[in-house]
């Protein structure tokens, strides 16, 4: 359960996955670092600082101390990012939101899920592994199943022209989304964003 504003006594983390490097710049896998970006635009933050085998800053949204973290440490090894940025900021798993791309969920739509299993994701695989909980929040980027052919080449593939309004119009959720659970908490998030 992510804790009300109230019950917080630690910094949230907010964490957007993908790979490093031009060569997977704006593709599928790396829509959690585009909504990371997003949300640090809004709040003219620069994701900039290295530690963490990441890049990562602070600042307060929505009245919340806030740490923005973009593990480089290829997305199969994003938990030895996390893990040790949850240790220096006092982070409970609870405070914990992991923004990342979901195959399952369609095109341009989300899902906003309390803990659970990894489903899969190699990038939530390795944080369930390396921080030794599921108790975290996830913000589900739908990228949507190809109709044929490989999945690895669909997730490491670039949006196509006609997906980029819809991609657009989830960013911009995927902020709102987690503006909303900062001030209002997951219930009213899920509520408003779920499947939009």
């Amino acid at each position: 359960m992510f804790a009300p504003k109230e019950e917080r006594v630690s910094r949230t983390l907010i964490v957007g996955l993908g790979n490093p490097g031009p060569k997977y710049e704006g593709t599928r896998h790396n829509i959690g670092f585009a909504a990371v970006n997003r949300l640090a635009e809004r709040y003219r933050l620069t994701v900039t600082q290295s530690k963490f085998h990441g890049v990562y800053t602070t600042g307060i949204i929505c009245g919340v101390d806030v740490a923005l973290l973009k593990p480089l440490t290829f997305m199969n090894l994003s938990g030895k990012s996390v893990a040790p940025a949850m240790k220096f900021f006092n982070v409970e798993p609870v405070s914990l939101i992991v923004l990342h791309d979901e195959l399952d969920v369609e095109l341009g739509q989300m899902k906003i899920k309390e803990g659970g299993g990894h489903g899969g994701h190699n990038g939530l695989r390795d944080i369930v592994a390396k921080t030794g909980t599921r108790e975290f929040l996830r913000v589900r980027l739908g990228i949507g199943r190809p109709e044929h052919g490989d999945v690895t080449n669909h997730v490491l593939g670039r949006f196509r022209p006609d997906e980029t309004p819809a991609v657009e119009r989830m960013l911009d959720d995927a902020c709102d989304a987690v503006e909303t659970i900062l001030s209002e908490g997951v219930a009213a998030a899920q509520n408003r964003f779920h499947g939009r």
